[in-house]
C-alpha cells in the first residue's frame, strides 16, 4: 500500500477535501504530528482509527517500522497539525525512506498557509520563493544577506514572539521601505492581513503584540 500524505485545514475545519476524508476513513493507521490536534479534526468527521505519533522528535526512530508496516500491506496516512505534511512539518524523511524502499507515496492536494497569504497580500505572486522558518541562530545572518538580493517575492513562516525581531532584521538587510504583508490566523475567526513597509509593520506589531500562526510576505528586490 502507498503512504498517503493528507493535508489538514490550517484553521477552518471545512477546508479539508472529500478525498482526504475518504483516505482517512480507509486508513489502517493515521500518523499524527500531535494526536490531540488531529483528534479534533477526526472527531469532527466521525473518523475513528488507531493514531500513532509521528513528529520531529521520534521520526528517525520509527522510520523503518513504518516502512515495514506499509510493505506488509497496511494503509498509513500522515496527518500533520495544519497544512501539507513536508512543508515546514514532518514528512520528508518518511517519504524519502519509502521511495528508497520502493513504497509508493501519494500526496493529496490541499491546504497550505503560504498560498492564500501570498495571493491576498497584493504583492506579485507570479514568481516567489518559499523559505519556511528562518534559522533561529546559526545561519540566520547568511540567510538574511541572501534574501536582500532576492528579486522574487519572499514568503516566510514566523512565530508571533519573533515577528518584531524578524521585521527589524529584514529592515536592516532589505531596507525600511520594502513592502510586506503580515497574514495572521488565516481562515480563522481573527484572520488578519496587514500590508505596509517593513518599518510600518514593525512599529505596529511592537505596539500590538500578535498572536496565532503567521505568514510573512515580502516584496523582492527591484
Amino acid at each position: 500500500m502507498p503512504l498517503y500524505l493528507v493535508p489538514s485545514p490550517i484553521g477552518n475545519l471545512g477546508d479539508i477535501s472529500y478525498r482526504a476524508v475518504e483516505v482517512l476513513r480507509q486508513a489502517d493507521v493515521i500518523l499524527c504530528e500531535d494526536t490531540r490536534t488531529s483528534s479534533v479534526l477526526l472527531r469532527h468527521y466521525e473518523i475513528q482509527k488507531p493514531l500513532t505519533p509521528y513528529h520531529q522528535h521520534n521520526e528517525h526512530k520509527v522510520l523503518q517500522h513504518l516502512v515495514q508496516q506499509l510493505q506488509s500491506g497496511k494503509m498509513l496516512a500522515l496527518l500533520t497539525d495544519a497544512g501539507t505534511p513536508g512543508i515546514s512539518d514532518p514528512g520528508f524523511l518518511l517519504v524519502r525512506e519509502c521511495l528508497r524502499s520502493d513504497v509508493a507515496v501519494q500526496c493529496l492536494p490541499g491546504a497550505t498557509a503560504f498560498v492564500p497569504a501570498l495571493i491576498q497580500s497584493g504583492i506579485p505572486s507570479n514568481r516567489f520563493v518559499f523559505e519556511g522558518f528562518l534559522p533561529v541562530k546559526k545561519g540566520r545572518q547568511t540567510a538574511l544577506k541572501h534574501l536582500a538580493e532576492e528579486e522574487r517575492t519572499i514568503v516566510l513562516y514566523e512565530s508571533p514572539h519573533r515577528l518584531v525581531k524578524t521585521l527589524n532584521e529584514l529592515q536592516e538587510y532589505l531596507g525600511n521601505d520594502r513592502q510586506a504583508a503580515v497574514c495572521r490566523e488565516l481562515t480563522k475567526f481573527y484572520e488578519e492581513t496587514r500590508k505596509g513597509s517593513l518599518a510600518e509593520l514593525a512599529t505596529h506589531y511592537l505596539q500590538h503584540p500578535p498572536k496565532g500562526e503567521i505568514v510573512l510576505v515580502v516584496a523582492g528586490k527591484e
